[in-house]
C-alpha cells in the first residue's frame, strides 16, 4: 500500500467517531409514582478509573461530578454516587424522559455511554370482587393504577385476562373461591372470594314494591274504616231525629184528646157581701154608690195549662161583672120629713 492510502486511513480513523461503551438501544426503567428510583449504569472496566461522571435528561445536563465534586442544579431532586449511580426522589409523572450517562476516564476519554428510558406507574388498588346469582356473573375491577392487568383465576387456573374490569359468567355452581389478580409492573393485588348462591336474597326492586304494597293497604284499610264510621254516625243521627218525630207526634196526640178544662168559678163580689146599710142611715145620692177601693172584688189569677203545638186553643170568657144596685127614689114629701126629723128642733127660752 502507498503513502497516499496510509494518510487517507489515518485520516478516517482520526475523525470517525469511536462507538466502543455505547449501547445501541435504551433500557427501560420503571418508577413508581410519589416514591424514589435508583438508576445504575454499567460497571466500567477495571483499569478504567472514573473521574468525570455527567447526567442528562431529555439532553439537558442535570447533575455532573468530577473528581468527587458535585455540581449540581437541583439537589433536592437528584443525587450522584462515585459509581456513576443516579438517584432520582419524589417522583412525578412528569419525570419520565430518556435519561443518559456519560463517563470519563482520568484522560478524558469516553469509557461509557449509557441511555435509560424511565416510565412512571401509580401502583395498584386491591380489586373489588362482585356478583349476581340472578345472573350467574361476576366483575372484577380496579379503581386505581396505571395501565393495570387483572387475571381471574379458578381451581388456580387462569380464566379470564382484562384491563381495569372484567366480567365472568358460570355455568355450573361455583364451589371453589376466585382469585382475581391486579399488576402493572411495579406493583400487584389480589383478592378472594368465595361465591354462596344457595339462599336467594330479596332484590332492591322487590323490597321497594312490597313496602309500597304494603303502605298502599294501610292508607286503603284507613279510608275504608273512616267511611265506615261517618255512615254509622249518619244512620245514628237519622235514627234519633226519626225517634224524636215519633215522640213528639205521640205526645200531641195525647194532649188533643185530654178534655178541656173548665175555668174555675168566681168568688161572691163585693157588692153582694157587703151586709145592707141600716135603715135610718141610708144614703141620699141618686146614683148608686160605688164600693170603697179596699173593698173592691178581687178574682184570683188562674194559671192556665199552656196549649200543646198541635191542639187547638179555645178562648174562654170569663165570669160577669155584678150591676150595682139601685135604689128607688123616694117622695118629695117623704123625702121633707126625713129631712125635718133628722134635723135638731131650736130651744125654747
Amino acid at each position: 500500500m502507498n503513502f497516499a492510502c496510509k494518510i487517507l486511513a489515518s485520516f478516517l480513523l482520526i475523525f470517525i467517531p469511536s462507538t466502543k461503551g455505547v449501547t445501541p438501544t435504551a433500557s427501560e426503567v420503571l418508577g413508581i409514582l410519589h416514591h424514589e428510583i435508583v438508576i445504575i449504569p454499567d460497571p466500567p472496566k477495571k483499569d478504567n478509573i472514573l473521574h468525570d461522571i455527567a447526567w442528562k435528561k431529555d439532553g439537558k445536563r442535570i447533575i455532573r461530578c468530577i473528581n468527587g465534586i458535585i455540581t449540581n442544579e437541583n439537589k433536592e431532586k437528584y443525587q450522584v454516587f462515585e459509581n456513576g449511580t443516579l438517584k432520582i426522589k419524589h417522583l412525578q409523572r412528569n419525570d419520565s424522559d430518556s435519561y443518559e450517562v456519560n463517563l470519563y476516564n482520568s484522560d478524558g476519554h469516553n469509557i461509557l455511554t449509557q441511555t435509560f428510558a424511565l416510565k412512571i406507574l401509580e401502583r395498584v388498588s386491591k380489586p373489588v370482587i362482585n356478583w349476581n346469582c340472578t345472573n350467574k356473573t361476576m366483575t372484577c375491577e380496579v379503581t386505581q393504577g396505571t395501565d393495570p392487568k387483572i387475571t381471574l383465576y379458578r381451581y388456580r387456573i387462569s380464566i379470564k385476562e382484562g384491563q381495569k374490569a372484567i366480567t365472568y359468567k358460570w355455568t355450573t355452581k361455583p364451589n371453589a373461591p376466585f382469585n382475581c389478580t391486579a399488576t402493572n409492573g411495579v406493583s400487584g393485588e389480589t383478592s378472594v372470594v368465595d361465591i354462596d348462591c344457595s339462599e336467594k336474597g330479596l332484590d332492591i326492586p322487590l323490597i321497594i314494591g312490597i313496602c309500597g304494597g304494603g303502605v298502599f293497604f294501610l292508607l286503603f284499610v284507613a279510608l275504608l274504616i273512616l267511611f265506615i264510621s261517618k255512615r254509622r254516625k249518619q244512620h245514628r243521627r237519622k235514627n234519633g231525629e226519626k225517634l224524636e218525630l215519633r215522640a213528639h207526634r205521640s205526645t200531641s196526640e195525647e194532649r188533643s184528646r185530654r178534655p178541656h178544662q173548665n175555668p174555675a168559678s168566681a168568688p161572691p163580689t163585693a157588692a153582694a157581701s157587703q151586709a145592707p146599710p141600716p135603715p135610718g142611715h141610708r144614703p141620699q145620692a141618686h146614683g148608686p154608690r160605688p164600693p170603697p177601693p179596699g173593698h173592691r172584688a178581687q178574682h184570683p189569677q188562674q194559671k192556665r195549662p199552656l196549649p200543646s203545638p198541635g191542639a187547638h186553643v179555645y178562648q174562654q170568657k170569663g165570669p160577669p161583672l155584678p150591676t150595682p144596685r139601685v135604689q128607688p127614689k123616694p117622695p118629695r114629701g117623704a123625702r121633707e120629713n126625713a129631712k125635718l126629723s133628722s134635723g135638731r128642733a131650736d130651744p125654747i127660752l
